[in-house]
């Protein structure tokens, strides 16, 4: 049941998230599709309500509770940014704004968008951690949570291999290529 909700509340927040977009853009209904954008989160609270009436009904904890406050943390770190995004991309191609800033691609300025982007990956790794070990406590026997520790390992690995990403483009910053200077065009006929 609870992968099945995972997979639900994934198709979900796409729908809601077109669903916003086209009714904020598309019918010109910007309230409107500021609401349902804003609806998002009240997907995780689902996911999370079964998750706990799931172990409270006696469930085994297993490794889809893991995937599940994975999920959440996930959403919570990366969904704004997310949303953000896709709402200037969609600003741009149906609302006749600008187009949105591109990420730096060189230098210092990489490196700091990769350290906020990082940023987002450890408040998605503290938030699992935190509400795995609300489960770990709930559950109270240290023998049928193991499973739930292994996710916090795994979500604090994700985090530490995406930091060593970021920190890469401060050691290394990618250098901007240079410009070559434009030459005089040769005259047609002369050699």
């Amino acid at each position: 049941m609870i992968v099945t909700l995972i997979v639900v509340c994934e198709v979900g927040f796409w729908v809601l998230l077109a669903a916003g977009l086209a009714t904020r853009y598309l019918l010109k209904m910007p309230r409107t599709g500021a609401a349902l954008l804003l609806c998002e989160p009240l997907l995780e609270v689902v996911l999370l309500v079964a998750t706990a009436v799931d172990l409270e009904s006696g469930a085994e904890p297993s490794w889809k509770h893991g995937l599940a406050a994975l999920y959440i943390g996930y959403t919570v770190g990366h969904g704004h940014r997310t949303v953000k995004w896709l709402d200037g991309h969609a600003a741009h191609r149906f609302g006749g704004a600008p187009p949105p800033a591109k990420p730096p691609r060189h230098g210092m300025a990489r490196a700091k968008h990769e350290g906020r982007v990082w940023l987002g990956t450890l408040i998605a790794a503290g938030v699992t951690t935190v509400l795995l070990q609300i489960a770990i406590w709930y559950v109270g026997d240290a023998s049928r949570t193991v499973s739930l520790e292994s996710w916090m390992t795994v979500a604090w690995q994700a985090a530490a291999i995406h930091g060593l990403i970021a920190l890469s483009y401060a050691l290394w910053p990618k250098k901007a290529p240079k410009t070559e200077p434009e030459r005089e065009p040769v005259p047609a006929g002369r050699d």
